[in-house]
């Protein structure tokens, strides 16, 4: 029977489909550690209350990038080029959503709506990464290989999320709120297709790795566009919606540092 739990297993059991997905994992990490340390210092000067946070946003997803090559390294294995297919965030970049890079490569002070899109976009993404990794949690959080980090990414995932549901809220308060909607439902609806492209993308590559039947593919594709139809009829809706979280200041210190694996 496919179940999420018994594809993930068949993933991390092979060392070129486990080098694959980890290999993607720390690349989408570490590009987004550099944009939000390129954010954090170029964010508007009205919001330079925000850069610290920022500045730790971005910290935790380098941190993320390090554990999963750490993973890699503990198997003996290197990373691998990650297939342009399987590249969410350049993915969503070519969907206009966020913040460009050619725009973060540039020394100009971002403007008010630049830092509230980034949030807004950050948001929607967030709540994907989060879901993911709670549901790794659920199945794989007693691990011995692997449980420690999911454990640890997972709790970073749930307080990035509080700190963008913080943040937008203060800004919707302070006058953005029709900027907020507006980015929050563009982002989302673009997010749901990028993603559909890269799930397709990425059981592809792994159906090549471990020899998936033609039917066994077919049906995990299924799967991916059933989720997808939901999500673009309905399920948008919890990515868009905007609540005060339980815990405040969820980004206010430092990083933790990466523990040995």
């Amino acid at each position: 029977m496919l179940t999420a739990r018994s594809l993930f297993q068949e993933i991390i059991d092979d060392d070129e489909s486990f080098r694959l997905f980890c290999s993607i994992a720390a690349s989408g990490e570490s590009q987004g550690g550099w944009e939000n340390a390129r954010i954090a210092a170029l964010v508007a000067p009205g919001m330079r209350d925000l850069a610290p946070k920022i500045t730790r946003h971005g910290a935790d997803e380098d941190k993320h990038g390090r554990i999963f090559n750490a993973l890699m390294r503990k198997r003996g294995l290197t990373p691998v080029p990650v297939p342009p297919d399987t590249d969410y965030t350049m993915l969503l970049e070519r969907r206009g959503i966020g913040l460009a890079h050619d725009k973060l490569r540039r020394d100009e002070p971002l403007t008010e709506e630049d830092v509230v899109v980034y949030l807004a976009h950050s948001r929607v993404t967030e709540e994907r990464a989060a879901a993911q990794m709670r549901l790794l949690v659920t199945h794989f959080g007693d691990d011995p290989e692997l449980g420690k980090a999911l454990r640890m990414i997972c709790a970073d995932e749930d307080n990035h999320l509080a700190y963008c549901h913080e943040e937008l809220l203060r800004l919707a308060r302070a006058g953005h709120g029709r900027l907020i909607q507006r980015t929050l439902r563009a982002s989302a609806l673009a997010e749901i297709g990028v993603y559909r492209d890269v799930s397709l993308a990425v059981m592809r590559h792994m159906g090549r790795i471990l020899g998936w039947s033609r039917p066994k593919g077919a049906v995990l594709a299924a799967g991916i566009h059933g989720v997808h139809a939901y999500e673009r009829a309905a399920g948008w809706h919890r990515m868009v919606d905007l609540r005060m979280p339980e815990r405040l200041d969820a980004l206010g210190g430092p990083a933790a540092p990466v523990p040995a694996f």
